[in-house]
């Protein structure tokens, strides 16, 4: 059982890297937290500091998350394929997300969550991830706003999750449904600017 005592602050400490702080720090000289909405997330880093820092950002928040939910592979106690399993990884996944909210190396003021929230929804069902992911995708190519992308991919996840590939895991399917719980929370600015028209366009320098 020790090693629970290592992966479950490891998987809150992972989640904890401030990438969008840190590399703003070490390539423009800048803490993103101070520029464009204030926040550490890759949204912010596309904005403020550039397309090639920003996909640098989104791939490692997605990779925290993913990484943290497979440190449930440490472990030897628990059978893979079972329940307790999977609410082991995805309890792994949503500490990760915490951390990077609310991050130990940054102050706990951190990014939104949602790339990461991504890399543990890939970690925990692939297939339901990237069809939400999909839905991310067409939504910000007709609208360039990421933030409704961002939200309507969510509030599809749990149709994926529980209609269309039918996950057999009870975890999984409330799991779903906390992730359009804590998205929602965390994007209420994201949601009233939105109602008054006033979200803008990732590309621009002001916005979420």
């Amino acid at each position: 059982m020790y090693w629970f005592f290592i992966i479950i602050p490891g998987a809150y400490l992972l989640g904890s890297i401030p990438t969008s702080v840190w590399l703003g720090k070490a390539l423009k000289g800048v803490d993103l937290r101070e520029h464009g909405s204030g926040n550490a997330g890759a949204t912010n880093a596309f904005r403020v500091l550039g397309k090639p820092i920003g996909s640098a950002v989104l791939v490692l928040d997605m990779l925290k998350g993913f990484l943290a939910v497979n440190l449930a592979l440490l472990q030897h106690e628990l059978v893979p394929g079972s329940e307790a399993w999977m609410i082991l990884k995805i309890g792994l996944g949503l500490l990760a997300v915490v951390g990077h909210i609310f991050p130990v190396f940054a102050g706990f003021r951190g990014g939104k969550g949602v790339a990461t929230i991504t890399g543990v929804a890939l970690a925990i069902h692939p297939l339901a991830a990237l069809a939400a992911m999909g839905i991310y995708l067409l939504v910000f190519l007709l609208t360039r706003i990421s933030a409704m992308g961002s939200l309507t991919a969510v509030l599809t996840y749990p149709i994926w999750i529980n209609w269309v590939f039918k996950s057999e895991y009870l975890t999984i399917r409330i799991f779903s449904l906390l992730v359009v719980l804590l998205v929602l929370i965390t994007h209420r600015s994201n949601i009233l600017r939105l109602v008054r028209g006033e979200e803008k366009s990732l590309f621009r320098k002001q916005g979420t």
